[in-house]
């Protein structure tokens, strides 16, 4: 799940939360206030969270619509039509690539920029995005929804207005790749010390980890901030003291 308020990340924030099971419920108490845009997989979970709150725009991952038709291309008697999804998922990955290069060079300010890179992106995307559902809309009838391809198509027609939402906002990008990768290190970890004892425990790795991931995307390392952070701790004495201890107020 990965959250884009819409606006400049001047604070971004990674917050891991634990819960025992995968149940909407604690989606939706996570959420509870948010305003802003949710990029997520194609979890039923976070539909049923999300429904009938006018506050959050859900936008879906291409990362795993690819990955749908990646499986699909293992399949021998698949491979040449599953190869025809991804090489169109690829055309729309290289429009992003060589879009965001260019306006990152370009002079005028961030807003203008901004909303020139969503104006032409939003172009650029339109034949391939359009192409692509109808390839997927014709092979639908065609290919059985059993199989690996099956699935990839059923899959992406069925996310297809979230998909394609991220042209919306230049904060968005086609997937929530930056949230994936921002939870590898604690999957990678969990299953190297195997258990977390207890869910206080799961808990207090969560802030751990919410701590580590939050400097990192503030620009701090990670073991220069925990540094500055146990040194001056001890002298914390107000809420004032520690707002200034968080990772957007130490300079990196």
């Amino acid at each position: 799940m990965w959250l884009a308020r819409g606006g400049p990340p001047l604070r971004p924030v990674i917050l891991y939360e634990y819960r025992e099971t995968r149940g909407a419920q604690h989606a939706k108490d996570i959420l509870q206030g948010y305003n802003g845009y949710l990029q997520t997989d194609g979890y039923k979970g976070y539909d049923t969270a999300v429904a009938g709150n006018g506050n959050i725009i859900h936008v879906g991952c291409f990362a795993h619509a690819r990955r749908k038709f990646f499986e699909a291309s293992k399949v021998s008697s698949e491979v040449t039509t599953a190869e025809e999804g991804l090489r169109y998922i690829k055309w729309l990955y290289a429009i992003e690539a060589i879009l965001r290069d260019r306006y990152e060079k370009k002079s005028g300010t961030e807003e203008e920029k901004r909303k020139m890179f969503t104006r032409v992106r939003q172009l650029c995307a339109w034949r391939p995005l359009k192409e692509f559902k109808e390839w997927l809309t014709k092979l639908k009838s065609e290919v059985p929804p059993s199989t690996q391809l099956g699935k990839a198509i059923e899959y992406s027609l069925g996310q297809w207005d979230k998909l394609v939402r991220y042209l919306e906002s230049p904060f968005l990008t086609p997937d929530n790749n930056a949230c994936e990768n921002a939870i590898r290190p604690f999957v990678v970890g969990r299953k190297n010390w195997l258990f977390n004892k207890s869910p206080e425990g799961a808990k207090s790795s969560c802030g751990m980890y919410s701590l580590i991931q939050t400097a990192k995307q503030n620009g701090l390392v990670p073991f220069n901030y925990l540094t500055i952070l146990f040194e001056k701790a001890p002298l914390a004495s107000s809420p004032a003291d520690w707002e200034k201890l968080l990772p957007w107020n130490i300079k990196a």
